[in-house]
């Protein structure tokens, strides 16, 4: 069997192929799904959460002083345990229902870029909405706008501690010398070293020290919402990479924002989110010549990412690259319910109990607990972190069973064998699909593959 673009183009850069969707005929085909991927009307934005938040605090003051729980209360505590479960549904719907599914694989690499945790069951909504708000308008627009979105929203100074952070000079510490007001480095930190320029790119402690220095006044709580609060902000200016920002008496945002700006634009945050992206879609080795072709487009356009999409998109390595990408495990399982023909008004009507045995259970034995990364440097790329003995007999068990669990009559797998791959198919896969004893055995041979679980 022969394939092209099409096939290719799906498996790669998308969540694979459906009996039930055409694979994208050409690159303008693939570049729709990025436009695609704004926030949906079901978004989360950060004014529910923080409804949600305290009403939530309202109830454990209740508890902590043994008086009634407010019905409100336990009704926030309800939906905020349950919508982490309710937000990879709605992911794994967008994925689905995704005719390509570059945008929504996008939306997940930017995600896990940017990522943000939930430690405390108040923020779960806030971490939600931070997807809605800081990723998706962002996904076909310029790097710098998401930068800023992201490293500035109320989840990711919760997140990475901000909202403790003072300026050692600020009006509020040097009025309370008592309270030790210190400064918080972590998202400075963060901001140059995961989320642009990347480790030894030319900044030192000194730059993360004026960074963090900078950010100082950026502050949110559920009660009071985001602002900038000057008395909590370092006085004068301060130099990151060179260049100085703010210094007067209302710069506040302004000064962040061109700080973010000029970060954003530089050739080694070019290289280094260039070669991450090529690291997640094409190879854990890419080319030196996809790499420097991705970040020149970058420096040219000033981090216009759909042109940077583009040449991805449009790269020969996406051919000479085929099968070398592990799926991580949300792909392997949204793969998994495409090939199947399932769609995503499917998933919509299972119960939650239902939908947690197809995917927030599997994901998490397969090792990728829905939005509990370790740290805040994301999830993993390379193969080995994800085909191990228990988590490879994980995704063996998922084959098996969920096929079974969500349809009546199983596609006969020498049909799905030719849907799923499209002519991709290795010629030992090929040889062992028909002598399947059963359709699940055969559906089971499919999905379980080393064929299925590489793209």
């Amino acid at each position: 069997m022969s394939f092209g673009f099409p096939e290719l183009a799906a498996i790669r850069l998308g969540f694979g192929l459906s009996p039930l969707m055409p694979p994208p005929a050409d690159v303008e085909a693939v570049l729709a799904g990025p436009a695609s991927a704004g926030p949906g009307p079901e978004a989360m934005t950060t004014e529910k959460a923080s409804a949600f938040a305290t009403r939530f605090r309202e109830l454990r003051l209740a508890r902590r002083e043994e008086r009634p729980e407010p019905p409100e209360g336990q009704e926030a505590e309800r939906r905020l345990g349950e919508l982490p479960v309710e937000g990879l549904r709605l992911r794994v719907i967008r994925a689905l229902d995704d005719p390509i599914g570059f945008g929504e694989r996008l939306v997940q690499f930017w995600a896990d870029h940017f990522t943000v945790r939930a430690t405390d069951k108040m923020n779960n909504a806030l971490a939600l909405a931070f997807v809605d708000e800081a990723i998706r308008p962002h996904v076909n627009g310029r790097f710098e706008d998401m930068f800023l979105a992201a490293d500035t929203h109320p989840m990711m100074l919760v997140y990475l501690d901000q909202i403790s952070s003072r300026g050692p000079g600020s009006p509020v510490a040097r009025r309370r010398p008592d309270r030790h007001f210190g400064l918080n480095e972590n998202l400075a930190r963060e901001a140059l070293e995961l989320h642009s320029l990347g480790v030894g790119a030319g900044y030192d402690q000194k730059d993360v020290r004026e960074l963090a220095k900078l950010l100082t006044g950026l502050s949110f709580s559920h009660q009071a919402g985001f602002a900038f609060r000057p008395l909590w902000a370092e006085p004068g200016a301060e130099t990151v990479l060179g260049r100085a920002y703010g210094g007067g008496r209302r710069d506040g945002l302004d000064a962040i924002r061109d700080a973010f700006r000029d970060i954003a634009r530089r050739p080694e945050t070019a290289r280094h989110l260039s070669r991450k992206l090529a690291v997640h879609f094409v190879s854990d080795d890419p080319s030196e010549d996809l790499v420097e072709a991705m970040a020149a487009t970058w420096r040219d356009t000033g981090g216009d990412l759909p042109q940077v999409y583009r040449v991805l998109a449009s790269h020969p390595d996406l051919a000479s690259g085929l099968r070398q990408k592990v799926r991580q495990p949300f792909d392997f399982c949204v793969a998994g319910l495409r090939a199947l023909g399932i769609r995503g008004e499917g998933i919509a009507r299972l119960e939650l109990s239902a939908f947690r045995r197809i995917a927030w259970g599997p994901l998490e034995a397969m090792g990728q607990p829905w939005g509990r990364p370790k740290g805040p440097d994301g999830w993993p790329e390379a193969a080995d972190a994800w085909i191990a003995a228990q988590t490879l007999a994980a995704r063996i068990n998922w084959s098996l069973r969920i096929p079974r669990l969500l349809l009546d009559e199983l596609p006969d797998p020498r049909e799905m064998l030719v849907s799923a791959f499209g002519g991709t198919q290795s010629a030992e896969l090929a040889w062992a699909v028909p002598k399947a004893e059963s359709a699940a055995e055969g559906v089971a041979l499919i999905l379980a593959s080393g064929d299925f679980n590489r793209r």
